[in-house]
């Protein structure tokens, strides 16, 4: 059986902070960042709207949770290069085009949306 595939994503807050994390599917982890939710990491709770900014395949869960660390181990001009394509992480990666994060961005605040105005 093969192991998913791990992603490692940079979001930025309304105030311009990056937030690092990993997962395996990164429609639904940012759906769920977007939801505001239990879900929804506590250091981005309250401070959309949020920004995907950056995700890169990264292997199994052992690269995916060395290279988080590692990165967040850096300083914010370091992951804003990263961002820009100025910077890349340490080991070759396949990167989302920025065509495909704004596709899942917009699919979770569409969802979000629709569910905010189905409780109203």
């Amino acid at each position: 059986m093969q192991s998913p595939s791990w992603t490692l994503y940079l979001v930025e807050t309304s105030a311009g902070n990056v937030y690092c994390g990993i997962c395996t599917s990164l429609q639904r982890r940012f759906k769920e960042h977007a939801s505001n939710g239990k879900l929804c990491a506590k250091a981005l709770r309250g401070k959309g709207p949020l920004t995907l900014k950056y995700a890169s395949l990264v292997g199994d869960r052992s690269s995916a949770l060395k290279t988080e660390y590692w990165l967040k181990q850096q300083n914010k001009g370091f992951k804003l290069a990263l961002i820009e394509g100025l910077k890349d992480l340490p080991h070759s990666n396949e990167r989302y085009s920025n065509e495909e994060l704004n596709r899942i961005q917009n699919i979770a605040y569409k969802t979000e949306n629709e569910s905010q105005q189905s409780s109203d």
